[in-house]
């Protein structure tokens, strides 16, 4: 039987009440009709919902997961990895939080619904887990990163500090998502709320509790460090989440300002869920589309599985593509029963800090996890149509940040900057509200657009700026 309280009582550790606050971020004067009518949903699925219905989660349908959209209808988009992975996530969590109720002393008393919170909290902060990644696929970060860090970028970075810097020169999309919940545009109201999500789900989205700048003498191996996970934009915002939510800062004893913590123990089960849907299901594309051997990687799932050689079931499988889909099925559940076991055993850690690595890396199937890591790699991620549009995102995405940069930091105002200024919408420029924005302000603007492009818009936008292009009609 675990207990509540760690086995040292002295040791600070995080609490699972004031980890699952349902404040929303920031507290907002209503801007509705209050009634005493009952809640329909949970404050959880409320969070949920708001994600589903934002414009940036509707762009993510016509965004790269691996493979180049137009090539199948089958691949998944990050929209349909989204939803898958809050599906698992979902299960990640209530079977997790069941585990922790049954073996926990006390924890039923205090929190009785802790596994159906657990579920939907890990559920909306996994849909939303991937709102701030830029276009063109895994290679859309680095390709902002890229420009940031090349001489042509050098009239513009020199204008801001060290931390602002390492902000664009190590682009992260989970810091575009953090802002993505948790800003409003001056241009469109005086609200700052973002989606107005509650501070649970805020923190289980925040794989990366930390700022780009931190001392090298305070950075471990762990999981939580290897990115940064906010923009100095939003550091004061991230605070006061950690400071509502309890989380422990690093290194221990330090001061707050500092901004780097320790995760919220639920960002944990978002980062498996994520691990287990793009290993599993980028391995099920890749076999599909023909990429991957077929026969290799079928009996590289059964061997996860643990499937005896002449293993039968009750269906005779006439095509393997049925069958990849049943031994997805069966892995993804096996996988979800093994990590919510070793979430359940780690949660003392957890709570405490002392527990840094991915779950998934804690599995009896880690090494068989590598494999397919290791033939996805080479034969999807490697492949020609995910190289080809990952180069081609280079240059689309250096070459609107260019322009735009150039247009909004021309001495001259030139005709050329006020043209392309035009093409802009409001909320992603220096005027009215927002007239006082500092160059970084103004930069981090520009990367909110450009990063929250499709990949087709990125497209499109990129050739008729540079003529090569011009809209249907002319």
């Amino acid at each position: 039987m675990l207990h509540l309280t760690p086995p040292d009582e002295n040791a600070p550790a995080m609490r699972w009440a004031q980890l699952l606050s349902r404040r929303r971020y920031p507290e907002q004067p209503q801007l509705h009709v209050v009634t005493d009518a009952p809640p329909v949903r949970g404050a959880f699925v409320a969070d949920y919902d708001r994600v589903v219905f934002s414009s940036a989660f509707r762009r993510l349908q016509r965004k790269t997961q691996v493979m180049p959209l137009p090539e199948t209808d089958f691949v998944h988009t990050r929209l349909t990895h989204s939803l898958e992975t809050a599906c698992v996530g979902r299960s990640l969590g209530r079977l997790g939080g069941r585990l922790l109720l049954e073996e926990t002393q006390g924890l039923a008393a205090e929190l009785p619904h802790l596994d159906a919170d657990f579920g939907d909290i890990v559920a909306a902060a996994c849909l939303a887990h991937d709102i701030g990644n830029p276009p063109f696929g895994h290679s859309g970060e680095d390709a902002l990163s890229a420009y940031f860090r090349s001489p042509a970028a050098e009239p513009f970075v020199r204008m801001l500090n060290a931390a602002q810097r390492a902000d664009l020169q190590q682009f992260e999309g989970n810091a575009a998502g953090f802002r993505v919940l948790t800003h409003t545009y001056a241009a469109h109201s005086s609200g700052s709320a973002g989606l107005g999500l509650t501070y649970a789900t805020l923190g289980a989205f925040s794989k990366y509790p930390r700022p780009s700048v931190v001392a090298e003498t305070n950075l471990t191996a762990g999981t939580s460090e290897k990115k940064h996970g906010y923009f100095q934009t939003e550091a004061a915002r991230f605070q006061d989440v950690a400071r509502e939510l309890g989380l422990l800062p690093k290194p221990a004893g330090s001061a707050e300002a500092a901004g780097f913590y320790h995760r919220h123990p639920l960002a944990f089960l978002v980062e498996a869920a994520d691990d287990i849907c793009y290993r599993i299901i980028d391995f099920e594309d890749g076999l599909r589309l023909g990429l991957i051997p077929c026969q290799p990687g079928l009996a590289l799932l059964r061997d996860m599985l643990g499937d005896a050689p002449g293993r039968r079931g009750s269906v005779e499988w006439r095509d393997w593509r049925e069958e990849l889909g049943y031994l997805r099925a069966r892995l993804i559940n096996r996988l979800v029963q093994q990590t919510a076991r070793c979430f359940a055993d780690q949660a003392p850690a957890l709570l405490r800090g002392h527990f840094d690595q991915p779950l998934v890396q804690q599995l009896s199937c880690r090494e068989q996890l590598r494999e397919v890591d290791r033939l996805t790699v080479e034969h999807l991620y490697q492949s020609r149509p995910v190289l080809e549009i990952e180069a081609a995102g280079f240059e689309v995405l250096a070459g609107l940040l260019d322009a735009f940069l150039h247009a909004t930091f021309d001495p001259q105002a030139g005709p050329r900057s006020r043209k392309l200024l035009q093409l802009l919408p409001g909320q992603f420029r220096a005027t009215g509200p927002q007239a006082q924005a500092s160059a970084y302000e103004q930069i981090i603007l520009l990367t909110d657009y450009i990063g929250g492009l499709t990949d087709q818009a990125a497209l499109s936008l990129f050739r008729t700026i540079r003529g090569i292009d011009l809209p249907k009609g002319f």
